[in-house]
């Protein structure tokens, strides 16, 4: 008997110990596999299933949970060589009501929530230069729209520096598309206060040194740096993280350089700053305030472009608001939408 009970633990050790080792040496040997993973398991977690969708030959890559219901589709761009996984942190985030004595999400499952991989990016179909403009991402994004039928009825938009700068655009471009917009530490706009990034940008153009761009990091040191400047907030992770960080990013650099050199360039530097005035759909700012990337006095700006703008500006808070602050993002964002649909309402009721 006490043989039977020493091989029964023998055998349950051992079963523990392999997705123990799988796991070290995904983290020693691996990481940047681990790191797929764990967005995969997450994306599964949340119910957010990923898709494609074709226009014209042209394919988008998209994660999606729920369907078109009473509130409005919301659909959400990230930032300049990210991709859709960046908004799991914002989709699962949740908070304790004590009234109910329950945990609830932000963003309830059965709202229709739509996350695409911008152009170029990640599994969405890498073209050339001319669709990596602001106007040229606008245009894919219009297509990727149509192509899934979500402007049957107005949806909601979000979108992050980049992306930011792309949804302010498109609310200009299509406001009947829309009911509603948030833009996340946008670019393109002409900041009253540079910010850190953009003085090292100023010398970068000066040396014509398209190799020291900052956001595009080939070390796992320039990753480190990278998110140094991104976050105020001061994580300390494992070099071999970053290195599998390094490593999803490097054969994609070429790419991200032809990207960013598209988005500084004279047609998309100030595109959000040039269109602005004419955004007439309800909009939402939310901007860290200690934003290193694009500085906060940005908020200030639209907000005097777009009268009865919502600007919220967050303490402690850099440039990566969606991954440092995402409960307080999608409480956000969630109040805004509700606001607005209550706001619809009354109008027809009066």
């Amino acid at each position: 008997m006490d043989l039977d009970v020493l091989n029964m633990f023998i055998i349950a050790g051992g079963t523990l110990a392999i997705p123990i080792l799988a796991f070290v040496a995904s983290f020693l040997l691996w990481p940047a596999a681990l790191i797929k993973v764990y967005h995969w398991y997450w994306r599964r977690r949340l119910g957010m299933q990923v898709n494609y969708a074709e226009y014209e030959g042209y394919r988008f890559c998209y994660s999606h949970r729920g369907n078109p219901g009473a509130r409005p589709s919301v659909l959400m761009l990230h930032g300049f060589s990210a991709h859709k996984d960046m908004w799991l942190g914002v989709v699962k985030a949740r908070n304790w009501s004590e009234n109910s004595n329950m945990l609830f999400l932000f963003l309830p499952k059965n709202m229709h929530l739509v996350c695409v991989d911008m152009p170029g990016h990640e599994g969405t179909t890498r073209t050339s230069a001319v669709d990596y403009s602001i106007e040229g991402q606008v245009k894919r994004i219009h297509q990727f729209v149509k192509s899934i039928g979500l402007n049957k009825k107005p949806f909601h938009l979000i979108g992050t520096s980049m992306g930011g700068n792309v949804a302010g655009v498109y609310a200009f471009r299509h406001p009947s598309d829309l009911c509603g917009v948030t833009l996340i530490c946008p670019a393109g706009l002409q900041y009253p206060t540079e910010s850190k990034f953009v003085e090292r940008l100023r010398e970068l153009e000066k040396t014509q040194d398209s190799d020291g761009i900052p956001l595009i990091p080939s070390t796992p040191e320039e990753m480190e740096e990278m998110l140094r400047l991104c976050s105020f907030v001061r994580f300390k992770i494992p070099k071999q993280i970053l290195q599998g960080l390094v490593d999803v990013r490097i054969p994609n650099n070429d790419f991200y350089r032809e990207c960013f050199m598209e988005l500084v360039g004279e047609k998309s530097r100030h595109s959000l700053h040039e269109n602005m005035h004419l955004i007439s759909t309800p909009l939402q700012v939310i901007w860290g305030k200690n934003d290193q990337v694009l500085d906060v006095s940005g908020a200030s700006v639209l907000a005097e472009a777009v009268p009865g703008s919502q600007v919220h500006l967050l303490d402690n808070c850099g440039h990566s608001v969606v991954m440092e602050r995402p409960r307080k993002s999608a409480q956000l964002i969630m109040d805004f939408i509700i606001a607005q649909q209550n706001a619809g309402i009354n109008k027809k009721l009066s």
